[in-house]
């Protein structure tokens, strides 16, 4: 008989605060809560005994940053994933190379950024001789990973580098998640044609059979880590180049030489197409000199000078201008829609405020937002987050 192994309970309540401190106010989570104890007991009875099963997810569209599809996963799905991801990230971490930054603690957009530009400063010796950037990307990169490779890159590595007793049930939960096809229960949110303008290649509902993982999801963004982390050695350690960082599916190489960056093109997309089974982005290969800048998650690298990606801004506008419509025409916004606004905004102002975009934090906020919206919310001097009035004016 198969021993059984257990999952203490504290592990689950850590994987319940870890999950929730983005996810409180939604209603599955409020009702996960009213209940917590019994629920979490439940949770690990069936984790335990195999008898866990996947609920149904939300699937929608969003237009922001880009056009995507995102498959929301119940909250107590999710506490699942934390659980799952606190335990074999001690495995997955140590396996990384330093200059991935995608969902990975004190890492990021803003690290990656940096760390892009500090390649550039010192490839050029502080711009003071030639370098070039090759930046790559891979075409619909989520709705083409292999389930089949990617868990056999999972087990290698977490069999060879963790010895606790409860290996195998973690590989159990892993390969139920990996393999479950959420497209097969979705509730669809919103209407079906908001998918009519997004590409086959970015929606699972399209995606070959064994392929594909969800976008929303804590677990595709760790294991799309481990699935890219080949690729990382392959140019970290097999090619050699010095300078290279990766967030998701989006890679810098820095060289002195041009030729040889452009050499690499066709090595990295002979390595993808029978490794990974991936292609590179045909329409989103950059090969420039360092001095034309770059466009980087976010971010626009150039020399002395890291400015807000057009993007970002545009689509700060745009949120500002959606927020201004909804005031509009409403006379007192529900507690959902100033809770959304608060949301939206601070969003964009924790990323603004990186970069040096003081005057167009002021000049977006001054000029564009509605003067309605002042009446609910106050703004600080350094145009960097709102709070809630605690008396709206003229209460």
């Amino acid at each position: 008989m198969a021993e059984k192994h257990t999952i203490p309970l504290e592990n689950l309540f850590k994987a319940y605060y870890s999950c929730r401190k983005n996810k409180r106010n939604t209603i599955n989570a409020l009702a996960f809560e009213l209940n917590l104890e019994e629920e979490l007991i439940q949770l690990k009875e069936e984790l335990e005994s195999g008898t866990y099963a996947i609920s149904s997810s939300i699937a929608f569209v969003v237009d922001k940053p880009v056009k995507r599809e995102i498959f929301a996963a119940n909250f107590r799905d999710r506490v699942v994933h934390h659980l799952i991801i606190q335990k074999m990230n001690t495995v997955f971490e140590k396996h990384f190379i330093y200059d991935s930054y995608a969902c990975r603690k004190a890492k990021g957009t803003h690290f990656g950024i940096g760390r892009v530009d500090g390649f550039i400063r010192k490839c050029s010796k502080n711009y003071t001789q030639d370098c070039y950037l090759l930046k790559l990307d891979i075409k619909g990169f989520f709705m083409h990973i292999n389930k089949a490779i990617l868990f056999t890159k999972i087990e290698t590595l977490f069999t060879a580098k963790y010895n606790g007793a409860d290996k195998q049930l973690y590989l159990n939960l892993c390969k139920t998640i990996l393999f479950y096809e959420p497209v097969n229960n979705a509730i669809i949110k919103g209407n079906l044609s908001n998918w009519d303008n997004l590409p086959k290649d970015k929606s699972l509902f399209a995606a070959k059979n064994g392929y594909g993982l969800p976008i929303g999801n804590l677990t595709s963004q760790v294991f799309a880590n481990v699935y890219m982390s080949a690729l990382d050695h392959f140019i970290k350690h097999q090619l050699s180049v010095k300078y290279y960082g990766r967030y998701v599916d989006d890679f810098v190489l820095v060289h002195t030489n041009k030729a040889y960056l452009k050499s690499l093109i066709l090595i990295i997309s002979k390595f993808l197409k029978t490794e990974l089974h991936l292609k590179l982005h045909p329409k989103k290969i950059y090969l420039q000199h360092y001095s034309k800048g770059v466009s980087y998650i976010g971010g626009f690298i150039k020399t002395n000078r890291i400015y807000v990606s057009k993007r970002t801004k545009g689509n700060f506008y745009a949120a500002i201008l959606e927020q201004n419509k909804l005031i509009e025409h409403t006379i007192n916004p529900s507690k959902a829609e100033k809770q959304l606004f608060l949301s939206s905004m601070n969003s964009y102002l924790g990323i603004l405020k990186h970069f040096k975009s003081y005057k167009l934090r002021k000049y977006y906020i001054s000029e564009n937002l509605s003067e309605k919206w002042m009446e609910y919310f106050s703004v600080n001097t350094s145009f960097t987050k709102f709070t809630k009035l605690k008396v709206p004016k003229g209460v």
